[in-house]
């Protein structure tokens, strides 16, 4: 038997958990939290915090004096790659330097890598929670304009250490400037934000393998991102559909980075768009993605579970599936770092099928109940994966990052319309009532917004002119179908085919709301079909449970 310590307990972890044992491991996981979800399926549980370097290295001292002894220390997920690679360079087990951990996990120390290797990235800019200390308008003038020496708007804030786009947006002006950098620096463990270019393109995510002098990626999705001035994932597809020659500079450029940030042995995750320059990168971290991707999305597509491998890897074994399955991919550096040197030798384990993975979300409210529409049997419909926290009573607002959404489906089959078809239609068809009445979802359908949030949150359906509100008029009676009373403005071309967040239509809003609510008091036709356009099937049946608790 021998011993890996896993670091994170969470859903996130549960892929590394499992195939950990399935690879003959005696699993001990460590988390902050005491009843994180993947606990039970371990063998033994302690009680760290993941920021204490020093305490899971005390406890990784332990398990290795014991009988058992310690083999390999891992995590996917987490933000705390650092932390393995603390234990690990102690311990003298296999693993990315201490080093080159922090290198992937500091913003600013990875863009500075970046620079000094001339991998192309963002020009950046740090801001320290010290600098906010003088509230003085004038230091806080003189920080936006030391940006604005390097960077013109639109430019992105996020804190230097954190994960899941949480305290990251885009800044269009001087009035979002400031607000955005003291969120940043408020989600930093360290205290500090990085203000960097913004880059204009498609996003693509890239998980790879580093061993041996080689680089295998094990997976390669393209990010659906929407929702300015955050940056909400709706969901990936894999595989990315690109052309050869994009599809290597990609690649090669993500393998540029991860040796300028000193990776050698263990997982990268790479974060690239694909800009009127070439590719530019992100951000790398030195362990395998969360997001599905990794444990989840990549596995179903291509039958290879990475997270094993990268267990391999960690334990000082060899990976045999990877170097069984993969295939060579041509060095294919960009203009931008044309004379760079190949960094490793460059591998891909293509996918067999497509994986498509969809975001739900809530506009914001209290809730009251969640369900299906319709019970969804559709075979390729792999997994319904609800928030933890989304829960009968919590609060629920529209994302401001990843780890706010509702939940996520992923689907798979080997026609990728299919796919893609197929989870965006159980997305659809999952349903959270919000409590009627509610002052934040009353806010929300007034169309209020934070002065330095302009648009945000978005409405579901684009807005209605003046002249058109007008054109709707009458109501639509107690239960009768709204679907029958659709106002002619919003069967015109305009809106006919818009689909809001959860991929419904402005017909199939009206047709579930028939099922939802086939009882129903008299409806105001402006007010119930402005509330549509605005907040979609969630604001549809919210005004009519509000009209019925009202009495009106």
């Amino acid at each position: 038997m021998k011993n890996i310590l896993i670091l994170g307990a969470g859903l996130m972890q549960k892929p590394a958990i499992l195939s950990a044992k399935e690879l003959g491991y005696m699993v001990n996981v460590i988390d902050a939290d005491e009843k994180a979800v993947a606990i039970p399926f371990a063998d033994t549980f302690r009680k760290i915090d993941l920021k204490d370097k020093d305490g899971i290295l005390a406890y990784a001292k332990e398990l290795m004096a014991s009988s058992e002894g310690l083999d390999a220390v891992f995590t996917a997920g987490t933000d705390f790659s650092a932390s393995v690679s603390y234990v690990c360079e102690a311990l003298n087990l296999p693993a990315h330097s201490h080093q080159a951990a922090i290198n992937a996990s500091v913003k600013t120390v990875m863009r500075q890598c970046f620079a000094d290797k001339g991998v192309p990235s963002p020009a950046f800019v740090q801001v320290s929670e010290e600098d906010l200390f003088n509230c003085e308008p004038q230091a806080k003038q003189s920080i936006i304009n030391k940006v604005l020496s390097i960077i013109n708007f639109p430019l992105v804030v996020k804190p230097v250490d954190n994960m899941g786009a949480r305290g990251c947006r885009m800044v269009r002006n001087e009035e979002e400037f400031m607000p955005a950098v003291e969120i940043a620096v408020k989600c930093s463990r360290t205290g500090y934000a990085i203000v960097e270019e913004y880059m204009e393109g498609p996003e693509f995510s890239i998980d790879a393998l580093v061993y041996n002098g080689t680089f295998t990626v094990t997976g390669f999705a393209i990010r659906h991102i929407k929702y300015p001035p955050y940056f909400i994932e709706i969901g990936h597809t894999m595989p990315a559909e690109l052309d050869k020659k994009m599809h290597d500079e990609l690649i090669s450029v993500f393998a540029l980075g991860a040796k300028a940030l000193g990776l050698t042995c263990g997982a990268a995750k790479a974060d690239i768009k694909y800009t009127a320059k070439g590719p530019m990168i992100g951000e790398i971290a030195g362990r395998l993605s969360g997001g599905y991707m990794s444990g989840w999305t990549y596995p179903y597509a291509s039958d290879l579970n990475l997270t094993k491998q990268g267990i391999l890897i960690a334990g000082g074994r060899e990976p045999e599936d990877l170097i069984k399955r993969r295939q060579k991919v041509d060095y294919c550096p960009s203009q931008l770092c044309r004379n760079a040197e190949k960094p490793y030798e460059l591998f891909e384990v293509p996918c067999l099928r497509t994986s498509a993975e969809r975001a739900w979300m809530s506009i914001p409210g209290k809730v009251k109940y969640i369900e299906n529409i319709k019970d969804y049997s559709d075979r390729a419909v792999f997994d319904v994966l609800p928030r933890a926290t989304v829960q009968l009573g919590s609060q629920v607002d529209f994302p401001r990052n990843n780890v706010e959404k509702c939940g996520n489906v992923i689907a798979v089959s080997h026609s990728r319309e299919a796919a893609i078809a197929v989870a965006q239609d159980a997305v659809s068809d999952i349903f959270i009532t919000l409590e009627a009445d509610n002052e934040r979802t009353n806010d929300f359908l007034a169309g209020a917004e934070q002065k330095d949030e302009k648009d945000f949150p978005p409405s579901a359906f684009g807005s209605l002119s003046e002249q058109a509100l007008s054109e709707i008029k009458g109501t639509i009676p107690q239960n009768k179908k709204a679907e029958d009373f659709i106002p002619e403005v919003l069967q015109t071309a305009e809106y006919i085919n818009m689909t809001d967040w959860n991929f419904n239509t402005i017909t199939e809003t009206a047709r579930k709301f028939d099922i939802l609510r086939p009882k129903h008091p008299q409806l105001d036709s402006k007010r119930f079909w402005s509330a549509v356009v605005r907040g979609g099937i969630q604001a549809a049946v919210y005004i009519s449970d509000t009209e019925e608790k009202s009495g009106r």
